[in-house]
């Protein structure tokens, strides 16, 4: 099956880079459950985090990354795996079901106001949806320090990780 769509050139990203702290925020924090306010920090204080950044819930783009990280059991490495984007803590509990994730340890951060992907310089502005703006797709692996061990950010949309640096970035902070 061939995907017949655009690639759109987004404005270079302004990210937190290796070796930099990553910034802490509060969101409510989604898991299969129930949904809390957690900040990041309380994240990295139990261990290393990946954190990826998406579209909103149902995008192509989201439904593809989660598939892949699910697929390939993130959620055996000893870090904690969240997502987040400008989906509802409600939009957030579909996609869990959704995707077949509700039965793994990963948890999605909702931020419909995108102030956290303003924070860390990675906004996607939604051509001819004026004021509507959503994270681009990127990821970062933190220590429990909330330093960046590894960052990615798309530079074009839609992009996707290289899943396998992902991978080798997770494997070598979780030993």
């Amino acid at each position: 099956m061939e995907l017949d769509f655009d690639v759109v050139d987004l404005d270079a990203p302004d990210h937190p880079e290796e070796g930099e702290l990553a910034p802490d925020f509060e969101r409510p924090l989604v898991n299969d459950e129930y949904w809390e306010d957690t900040s990041l920090s309380d994240l990295t204080d139990e261990g290393p985090v990946v954190l990826l950044f998406h579209p909103m819930d149902g995008a192509f783009p989201t439904t593809y990354m989660w598939n892949e990280i699910r697929d390939r059991g993130f959620d055996d490495y000893d870090a904690t795996v969240v997502g987040l984007s400008i989906s509802t803590p409600y939009e957030h509990k579909t996609t869990l079901d959704e995707r077949n994730i509700e039965d793994t340890d990963f948890a999605l951060f909702s931020d419909p106001a995108n102030e956290v992907a303003e924070r860390y310089g990675i906004v996607n502005d939604l051509d001819g949806m004026t004021g509507v703006s959503e994270p681009r797709p990127a990821t970062f692996v933190l220590d429990e320090e909330r330093t960046v061990q590894y960052a990615w950010a798309a530079e074009e949309h839609p992009a996707f990780p290289d899943y396998d640096e992902l991978e080798a970035a997770v494997e070598d902070v979780a030993e």
